[in-house]
Formats: structure tokens, C-alpha cells, sequence
């Protein structure tokens, strides 16, 4: 049986992306930029039904319930004339947790412990921030939302979280998946054990 065609959307820019501030559970609205980003991505993903000869309200919506994420499936909805509001909200589709970390930059990190960062970049699949989360244990609860799945569907989510889901889905090694680049303003299309990115 083939898997789900899945539409990954990463949220779009929000002031903390631009402070370069790790944001995890933290829930900060997009900012101007981030709501264009959105657009852009509704825009992208009808080119890619038309292409598919697909009709957008055939699909299933999911988002990761942070209002970064949220807010970015409302904008493609509307976009796409469908009901803002009218799609699931997935916990396990929340960004990965950065504990302690969360609300600094790295040069803040730096300043409290160099060598933990060191640490990270030299295993960052299995490295656990103080308080957070390893991207092993990122990809499990994905990997577990994914099982769920029964048909294709439009998701908007995180950089993490769909790092996580390119190490679940082999479609990198899981060292190579953590550094896996999951921009904004992109559509990333997960189908056949493959990825590829529409922009």
C-alpha cells in the first residue's frame, strides 16, 4: 500500500525568525512577512493541484496547534476557498522543544556554554537541549501522526518538525535529516520516499 502524499508547509516568518530566537513551544503570531510567505504557499499549492488534476477540498488540512502554524493554514485556506477554520490541529506536529534554550539566540547559547553547541552540531539527531527534546524523539510522535494518515494531506508545521519527518521517512540519514534545510515561503512535497521542494 502506498503512503500519503503529504503537502508540508513550514510556517511562515514571525519577528522571533528574524531575531534568530529559538521559538519551540512558544507560540508567536507571523509577522507581515509571514502572512505573504503563506499566500505564496496557497499560490504554489494550487499550481500543484492544477498540475495533478486535483481539487483542493478533496485533500485533508492538518496543522501543528501553535498560532505561527495555525495562522499559516488559515491564509492558504482562504486562499484556496476553503473554510479558514476547518482543519484538524495535530499536538504532535508541534515544533521541537528547546527547554532552557527557548526565547534566545544562539549567540545567547553560546555565551552560557560553547561546548553544548559544539556537542549538538556533532550529533544533532540525538542531542537534547536542557530541557527539550532529541529530534529521535521529534520524529517518533510525527511518526506517529503519520501512521494516522489515510489520505494526502496539507500540512503546516515547523523546520523541526519536518526534519524530523525526512529522518522518519528515510529519506535522509537521521544525522543528515537534522540539518535537512525546511525553509518558508516553500512547498515541500513528500511522496515516494522522495522530496521535492516547489518555491
Amino acid at each position: 500500500m502506498s503512503r500519503p502524499t503529504l503537502y508540508y508547509v513550514r510556517h511562515g516568518l514571525t519577528d522571533w525568525n528574524i531575531e534568530g530566537r529559538l521559538q519551540g513551544g512558544h507560540d508567536i503570531p507571523l509577522n507581515d512577512r509571514g502572512r505573504t510567505q503563506a499566500a505564496q504557499c496557497a499560490g504554489i499549492l494550487r499550481d500543484l493541484f492544477a498540475r495533478d488534476g486535483r481539487a483542493a477540498g478533496d485533500l485533508h488540512y492538518v496543522s501543528s496547534p501553535l498560532v505561527r502554524a495555525s495562522e499559516t493554514m488559515d491564509i492558504i485556506r482562504s486562499a484556496l476557498d476553503l473554510p479558514p477554520g476547518a482543519y484538524v490541529r495535530d499536538p504532535r506536529l508541534q515544533e521541537i522543544a528547546f527547554g532552557d534554550w527557548e526565547g534566545l539566540t544562539y549567540l545567547d547559547v553560546l555565551k552560557r556554554d560553547r561546548s553544548v553547541v559544539e556537542k549538538r552540531e556533532g550529533d544533532k539527531w540525538l542531542f537534547r537541549p536542557p530541557g527539550g527534546e532529541t529530534y529521535e524523539e521529534v520524529a517518533r510522535r510525527v511518526g506517529e501522526w503519520y501512521a494516522t494518515l489515510d489520505r494526502d494531506t496539507v500540512v503546516t508545521a515547523h523546520g523541526g518538525t519536518g526534519r524530523a519527518l525526512v529522518g522518519h521517512l528515510g529519506i535522509a540519514a537521521p544525522e543528515d535529516a537534522a540539518h535537512h534545510p525546511i525553509e518558508q515561503g516553500v512547498v515541500y512535497l513528500f511522496a515516494d520516499q522522495q522530496l521535492t521542494r516547489y518555491a
